[in-house]
């Protein structure tokens, strides 16, 4: 296993154990529509909530937050539909990203509502 993908499965290992500390309710993880994937799916307060997790060692290029940009939202926001319709859910939907830097210490940063689908023109 690539050191990559160690950090990304640790770091989605961490983020489940937090929201699971926040009272959040794991439906999915790693939920696959073709090539996109939603990390976590979960609910809590009758909200269904995608959560895209991102993990640096560090943070001297940039924030791992900064890495879910517009093309990376859209991807989420075409699975988050699928897995909308497949399941037939009939929530409020959110859209969060936790940030990890994993240095000796890992600090852990939860961004609700970090992005809207947009409405297509």
């Amino acid at each position: 296993m690539s050191e990559n993908i160690k950090l990304g499965k640790e770091a989605e290992d961490f983020a489940v154990s937090f929201l699971e500390k926040k009272g959040y309710k794991i439906l999915h993880r790693n939920w696959r529509f073709g090539h996109y994937e939603l990390d976590i799916v979960c609910e809590k307060s009758k909200t269904l909530i995608i959560i895209e997790v991102k993990c640096r060692s560090g943070t001297y290029i940039e924030q791992p937050f900064q890495a879910v940009n517009r093309s990376k939202q859209r991807k989420i926001i075409e699975a988050a539909n699928a897995y909308i319709e497949k399941y037939e859910i009939d929530l409020e939907t959110r859209f969060d990203i936790i940030s990890i830097i994993s240095t000796e210490k890992k600090q852990i940063s939860h961004i609700e509502d970090a992005f809207y689908p947009l409405l297509k023109k």
